[in-house]
């Protein structure tokens, strides 16, 4: 249950939410806000919810105060306040009307980013390897959650569902409460808190198992002919869809589980009810499922659209690698619709948004075993990732932070501290102007010379040992084939060895080369699965 005091000024019988002609019955604000909320800085403060048509509300926040009336078909309200700087003090966000009154309370100031994406990015810190020292620490009364559950809808939503809100609604970072927090929105935030002394608010709205179909806001299909094919393909599935003949085979199952059931002598009042179209899980509903157009979106994401946030990390692409699934040109194009309805929606055209790399999870690749692992449908949907934030209009406060080397080695792994740490040196350099070293070498030019092509780079690229070895390069021929390369830096001396003091190698330089090919034409790295 959130967390806020509800006064009833006068007791109405009867009294529902929606009252017979459609409108509010009585006296709503929406979801997202509750007590220990973290309100975002520097921007207008809208608050907004429903209650009786005509009816008069009076907001207030802190010492400011606005007044709305409720209006239109739901008898919709909203108020907008001024833009705040970041403030730690506890204010109260109190809506009245002439017979009820809510109360929130320990409101702060500072700034919301979003964490969205799939299971990796939904994976609790209390399920990590590094859960017991990071929540140990966690005395962190000005950072928050809000956390948002499984709520895949096939049109869009206008609030969120009790039941889709986790916990009490906005919590307070402490020892006690840290493991529920996303494990990568945990260690973002709480960075971010200690090294801005501001409060900062997570929403964790992660659904595990979602395609990056479901993540797009519904206005972005028909900007490209690939999505508008696909959500034509999907329109098509919907309108086949068999409502009834899939509710009379749940039924059927049924049949069967209480005849065997009442045979075993199971009470009659023990037995499960009989399934209705409620009942149809969600996967199997065209337009419903999580990997379907803009379902997790219209139930998770743009539900909140209206509230003012920061910005957004992503984390998500299992489900668009996993066989038939994998459609590169596609993910391509919808990942730059994503970010651009984020930004179209949330009212922010430079909306900061940090993409994790996939990190696909599997043994890592070696010399050993180069060719097993080069074959990897993984490969194809972080390239994607990547040239999608470059197709942008407007890339300014984008990211995309590579996380290959990391090499986990399953689906779910508990390992998720490093892709934190790297997003958070991210927004801590690029959106905060802090002086924090976040971002990996970028490739100039690759040029053939003999039998070797050489990388050129816009500044030094160093192993994280500081030695010569360069692994994760492969080499093509004319035919196009790809073989294991080796790849070093180029001497500048004939010093025989790795010195940095006399920096006798040429960082800014790699020299790939396999003796099985003779006349290069391109090289990869990382285009492995792990």
């Amino acid at each position: 249950m959130k967390a806020f005091k509800i006064t009833m000024m006068m007791v109405a019988v009867g009294l529902v939410f929606l009252s017979a002609n459609g409108y509010a019955a009585e006296l709503k604000v929406h979801g997202v806000f509750g007590s220990n909320m973290v309100l975002q800085r520097d921007k207008p403060i809208k608050v907004w919810g429903w209650a009786p048509k005509g009816q008069q509300i009076t907001v207030t926040l802190g010492a400011e105060s606005a007044k709305t009336k409720a209006a239109g078909d739901q008898g919709r309200w909203e108020v907008t306040f001024p833009p705040q700087k970041a403030n730690s003090h506890a204010q109260k966000l109190i809506v009245k009307t002439s017979d009820k009154s809510i109360e929130m309370i320990n409101i702060v100031v500072g700034d919301v980013w979003v964490m969205n994406g799939q299971s990796n990015m939904a994976f609790g810190l209390g399920k990590t390897t590094q859960a017991d020292m990071e929540t140990v620490q966690a005395h962190l009364p000005l950072f928050r959650r809000f956390g948002i559950g499984p709520n895949e809808q096939a049109t869009p939503q206008s609030d969120i569902p009790a039941d889709a809100i986790q916990g009490e609604g906005w919590t307070v970072a402490s020892p006690q409460t840290a493991g529920g927090f996303s494990s990568i929105g945990y260690s973002f935030g709480a960075r971010l808190q200690r090294a801005l002394q501001i409060p900062i608010g997570i929403i964790d709205n992660a659904r595990g198992g979602a395609s990056i179909e479901s993540l797009v806001p519904p206005h972005k299909f028909k900007d490209h002919p690939v999505a508008a094919a696909y959500r034509a393909h999907l329109d098509k599935r919907i309108a086949e869809f068999d409502t009834s003949a899939a509710v009379q085979r749940l039924v059927e199952k049924w049949q069967k589980q209480i005849a065997d059931k009442r045979a075993k002598g199971v009470p009659e009042d023990k037995l499960p009810p009989k399934p209705t179209a409620k009942n149809l899980r969600s996967w199997s509903v065209p337009g419903k499922s999580p990997s379907d157009a803009a379902s997790c979106y219209n139930g998770m994401f743009g539900v909140f659209k209206g509230l003012n946030i920061k910005g957004v990390l992503f984390h998500q692409g299992y489900n668009n690698a996993m066989g038939t699934n994998c459609r590169p040109k596609r993910y391509r194009v919808l990942l730059k619709l994503m970010v651009e309805g984020w930004r179209d929606d949330f009212n922010d055209p430079t909306l900061p948004v940090g993409i994790i790399g996939f990190c696909a999870g599997s043994i890592p690749q070696t010399r050993e075993n180069f060719e097993h692992w080069t074959v990897s449908t993984a490969s194809y949907i972080r390239e994607a990732q990547r040239l999608g934030l470059t197709d942008l209009e407007d890339p300014t406060n984008t990211a995309f932070l590579p996380a290959y080397d990391i090499q986990i080695p399953g689906l779910h792994p508990g390992k998720k501290q490093e892709h934190a740490i790297r997003a958070a040196r991210w927004a801590l350099n690029k959106i905060y102007g802090m002086r924090v070293n976040w971002d990996s070498a970028s490739l100039v030019s690759a040029e053939p010379d003999g039998d070797r092509m050489i990388l050129t780079f816009d500044k030094a690229v160093m192993p994280d040992d500081m030695s010569m070895t360069l692994e994760g390069f492969s080499i093509a021929d004319i035919s196009g084939k790809f073989y294991m390369a080796h790849a070093a830096h180029p001497i500048k001396k004939d010093v025989g060895i790795w010195n940095t003091a006399n920096k006798s190698c040429d960082t800014k330089k790699i020299h790939v080369s396999s003796p099985l090919v003779k006349e290069p034409v391109a090289v990869r790295y990382a285009w492995a699965t792990s």
